[in-house]
């Protein structure tokens, strides 16, 4: 059991990374291995995150403290937070397809806060959002589709230019 102390110091640094980040996703993590933990951790380290587990009395303390309307001790299940600093999408991601290769074994995406916005998002949006491609990949495949019927376009007049 942690001193008053050592409580203290924790909420000092959930409100810290509360100020720096523009959302939080919450995940249980019950049954997932130390090495699973330790590989996602490196993971969302790569994209600016960081995944901190945090008592959920203490989490609520300090989201009060920031003025935050959430409380995440309706989540029944040991919590871990994912603070973000990006968009939401980037992070959802890789939390996404970690969840897909360890869900048997007991790892949930329970849903996520935008700090920003002031937006709770649930678990069913947050798996939504987790599977969509990415910001590049999205935006080539909407050049593609703006590029094909310019081609057909363009082959039609070769075409016709061939005739005559």
């Amino acid at each position: 059991m942690k001193t008053k102390i050592q409580k203290q110091e924790v909420l000092k640094e959930a409100q810290k990374l509360i100020d720096e980040n523009r959302g939080m996703v919450f995940v249980d993590f019950t049954g997932t291995s130390v090495e699973d933990i330790r590989v996602l951790r490196k993971t969302l380290k790569e994209l600016g995150a960081t995944m901190r587990v945090i008592k959920k009395k203490l989490l609520r303390v300090a989201l009060e403290k920031k003025n935050v309307d959430f409380n995440p001790e309706q989540f029944e299940a040991q919590v871990a937070t994912i603070f973000y600093d990006k968009e939401f999408s980037e992070v959802a991601s890789p939390v996404f397809k970690f969840y897909k290769q360890k869900e048997k074994k007991g790892f949930n995406i329970l849903g996520a806060y935008n700090l920003a916005d002031k937006l709770f998002i649930d678990e069913a949006m947050s798996k939504m959002i987790g599977q969509l491609p990415s910001r590049e990949i999205l935006l080539g495949q909407f050049v593609g589709m703006l590029a094909a019927p310019i081609k057909m376009f363009l082959y039609v007049l070769d075409q016709k230019s061939k005739q005559n």
